[in-house]
């Protein structure tokens, strides 16, 4: 066994956790990462994280898993209650880039909103528009975007790049379009507090 700990993450945080270990010289701290497109089939993250986790439990001293319940529906918390690992905490990762709080307040002052991340952004045609098939029939766009009112752009990095695509994304998808800095500092707190307190 190891001295050092294992994340294993969704793919669409492997940026962000690379600069926050980066950052810290958490050396000792490895990143595993899981497609990001198992988010279009959150039924699936249960099984791939526990296989991940068999695969590398003899190996580390801590595992701890950067997801939040990302619309698994309490199936992944089960996974983690047998192996006796932790996880992000919150609904999915909106929720704890933003904080509960403002994440709450959000979702408050208008229900319709779809989010975006950094990652989000970037990959928005392979996930959101080839990954719903609206490239192939953008009359889905209705059918699945009718209900929201608006895209709010989660921010991590700030890049002003990000902000002016994010926008293109709103405006494609017909939506009002706001944008919310959140950079990186909660992913940072809960990877100190779950995985390098932890050991030390």
């Amino acid at each position: 066994m190891t001295t050092g700990a294992l994340l294993i993450a969704c793919g669409a945080l492997a940026r962000e956790l690379v600069e926050v270990l980066r950052q810290n010289e958490w050396e000792h701290v490895r990143i595993q990462c899981l497609p990001a497109e198992l988010h279009n089939r959150p039924e699936r993250i249960p099984a791939a994280v526990a296989e991940a986790i068999e695969k590398s439990r003899d190996e580390y001293e801590n595992i701890f898993v950067a997801y939040a319940d990302c619309g698994t529906g309490g199936q992944l918390d089960r996974v983690l209650e047998k192996y006796k690992v932790e996880r992000m905490p919150g609904a999915h990762c909106y929720e704890f880039f933003a904080g509960a709080e403002l994440f709450a307040d959000l979702a408050e002052s208008e229900p319709g909103t779809f989010y975006l991340t950094d990652f989000l952004v970037r990959h928005f045609d392979r996930l959101v528009v080839k990954g719903l098939g609206l490239d192939s029939h953008p009359e889905l766009k209705d059918q699945y975007f009718g209900n929201y009112r608006r895209i709010v752009f989660l921010a991590q990095s700030g890049a002003k790049d990000l902000s002016l695509l994010a926008q293109e994304h709103a405006s494609f998808l017909d939506l009002d379009f706001a944008e919310q800095h959140t950079g990186v500092t909660r992913i940072e707190k809960i990877i100190n507090e779950q995985v390098i307190t932890w050991q030390n």
